[in-house]
């Protein structure tokens, strides 16, 4: 699995022209399954990404968490994360996880994610819908979190 976490100011996601989750100051997280992944992949992926220590502290370190400033997390499936591109144009993506795999380990992220933050500070997307994605970053701070 594979988690691209962006630290933004806010970040909202609209399905069919109809605004379905959006956030304050935290994270946008894009996530990807490939082939073989398990749900011990998604735990360990909630758990850092909620740990993770990018928010400025009192001297302007990247030192708090998340948690440490009450923020809050969209979280976004995203397959094309495992876009190979090593032959001709086209990306292949036959290294990305079957959609029910997928959906399920996208879910129990969701699910961990939850039980740390509280459901109010936790959006979604829709797993396979078509969805634009409005993130404004902050920094920029991007970080990949994978399990391989």
């Amino acid at each position: 699995m594979k988690a691209l976490v962006q630290r933004v100011t806010k970040g909202s996601v609209t399905i069919d022209g109809s605004v379905t989750g959006k956030i304050g100051p935290g994270f946008v997280v894009l996530i990807g399954v490939k082939y073989g992944d398990t749900e011990e992949n998604a735990r360990f992926l909630a758990n850092k990404t909620v740990n993770l220590r990018v928010f400025h502290d009192e001297n302007k370190l990247m030192n708090r968490s998340i948690q440490d400033i009450n923020g809050e997390i969209l979280v976004i499936s995203q397959f094309t994360l495992y876009a190979d591109t090593q032959k001709g144009n086209r990306p292949s993506f036959a290294k990305a996880g079957k959609p029910e795999l997928a959906e399920k380990l996208y879910d129990l992220y969701i699910e961990a994610i939850t039980a740390e933050l509280g459901a109010s500070r936790v959006a979604t997307g829709s797993f396979g819908a078509m969805m634009k994605v409005a993130i404004i970053n902050d920094g920029p701070v991007t970080i990949e979190l994978k399990t391989d």
